[in-house]
């Protein structure tokens, strides 16, 4: 049985790329979906289809609408939902994911950092589990198979 894991969360580093090559490893029946990791291109979309906007507002709503249109079609064909949390950056954008992936009925894994417990705490009480790593997040999911 294969499953489409949704890895929602910051697009500024390789987390994701570590956490499919350590599923690959672990030879895991899973494939990986995720927001537009290209920033550039994910703040432009809107005006690549759309063309030019008439100010940063519009750019950036037309782009918006683009992007959750993506992502609502990836994550309602996911089968799980992995939303990380960093501590780095803000993290408005996993929140909203990892919100939508719940009010879904996704199973949905939250990873986030000592640091976070107290801030997540209403969205960590509603996700099936929270973990601090993407290892945990990974052990998870391979339990499914054991």
């Amino acid at each position: 049985m294969k499953l489409t894991v949704y890895l929602a969360g910051q697009i500024h580093d390789n987390w994701r790329e570590k956490l499919i090559q350590m599923a690959e490893e672990k030879e895991l029946p899973l494939e990986f979906v995720s927001p537009q990791t290209d920033h550039d291109l994910s703040d432009s979309i809107g005006e690549n289809i759309l063309g030019k906007q008439p100010g940063p507002l519009y750019k950036d709503d037309a782009a918006s609408s683009i992007n959750n249109f993506r992502t609502q079609v990836l994550m309602q064909k996911s089968d799980v939902v992995i939303a990380l949390f960093g501590e780095k950056y803000k993290q408005w954008n996993t929140a909203m994911d990892a919100s939508t992936a719940i009010a879904l009925n996704k199973p949905t894994i939250i990873v986030r950092p000592e640091s976070l417990i107290h801030p997540l705490k209403e969205l960590s009480n509603k996700a099936n589990v929270t973990v601090e790593t993407i290892e945990q997040a990974l052990e998870v999911l391979a339990y499914i198979y054991e």
